[in-house]
C-alpha cells in the first residue's frame, strides 16, 4: 500500500484553510494532518505530527509565511513548503524563495491544479505560476539594474550573465533560475559555469563572494 503524502494547511482565514483541506482530501494519495492558523501554530503542529508538504499563507499575523518558511526549513529541511499568495504579494516573493520555499500557489488555484502542485512539490519540483514567475524575473531585473554596470566592468559579464549572477547572489538555486527565466537547466548550468570562470571561482560560494565584493 502506497504511503500517503502528509500535508499541513496553514492560513489565518480558517474558512479558506478548511476549504483547501476539503479539496486535498478528495485525492486518495494525500492526507491532511491538520490546519494551522499562523506560523507559530504550524511549527507547534509539526512537532506533534510530521508533514511532507506544508501550505503556508504568505500574510499571517504573529508569524508570516516568509519567516515560517525559514523556521520550518531550518528545523525540518526535508519538508517541502508551498506559499499561498495573491498576485499583490510580490514584495515577499524573493524573500520566501531565498528561505527555501519550493514554490508559490495563487489562492484562486483550481482543485486539480492544487492537488498536482502538492504532489509535484513533494517530488522535488519548483512550483511557480506564470504570473509569479514573471514577477520574479521583473524583481531580479529591478535589482540588477542598479548593479549591472559594476558587474559588467568587473567581470565582463553578458546581460544574461549579470541577471543570473545577481540571482545567485540573492540565493536562487539553478532550478529556480531556470523556471523564473524560462531556461533549460542545462543552459542555466552553462551560464553558471561561465560566471565561475569569469569570477575566478571554483564553486558557488566563491562566486557569490566575488560578486558580493563588487556590489
Amino acid at each position: 500500500m502506497q504511503t500517503k503524502i502528509k500535508v499541513l494547511v496553514t492560513d489565518d482565514q480558517k474558512e479558506l484553510a478548511l476549504e483547501l483541506k476539503s479539496v486535498l482530501e478528495t485525492d486518495d494519495e494525500l492526507e491532511v494532518i491538520g490546519v494551522a492558523l499562523d506560523g507559530f501554530d504550524a511549527l507547534l503542529q509539526l512537532k506533534k505530527t510530521p508533514a511532507d508538504v506544508v501550505l503556508l499563507d504568505i500574510r499571517m499575523p504573529n508569524m508570516n509565511g516568509v519567516v515560517a518558511t525559514q523556521r520550518i526549513k531550518a528545523e525540518y529541511p526535508q519538508i517541502k513548503v508551498l506559499i499561498l499568495t495573491t498576485f499583490d504579494d510580490s514584495d515577499y516573493i524573493l524573500s520566501a524563495i531565498n528561505n527555501g520555499a519550493s514554490g508559490y500557489l495563487l489562492k484562486d488555484i483550481g482543485g486539480d491544479a492544487l492537488i498536482s502542485a502538492v504532489k509535484n512539490a513533494y517530488a522535488g519540483d519548483t512550483i511557480l505560476p506564470a504570473k509569479i514567475a514573471r514577477r520574479i524575473t521583473d524583481a531580479a531585473k529591478f535589482v540588477a539594474a542598479d548593479r549591472e554596470i559594476k558587474l559588467m566592468r568587473a567581470f565582463g559579464f553578458s546581460d544574461r550573465e549579470v541577471e543570473i549572477a545577481i540571482m545567485l547572489y540573492e540565493g536562487f538555486t539553478n532550478r529556480q533560475i531556470s523556471v523564473a527565466l524560462k531556461l533549460s537547466e542545462g543552459t542555466t548550468r552553462n551560464y553558471v559555469s561561465s560566471i565561475y570562470e569569469k569570477t575566478g571561482s571554483e564553486n558557488r560560494m566563491e562566486a557569490v563572494k566575488a560578486i558580493k565584493r563588487e556590489l
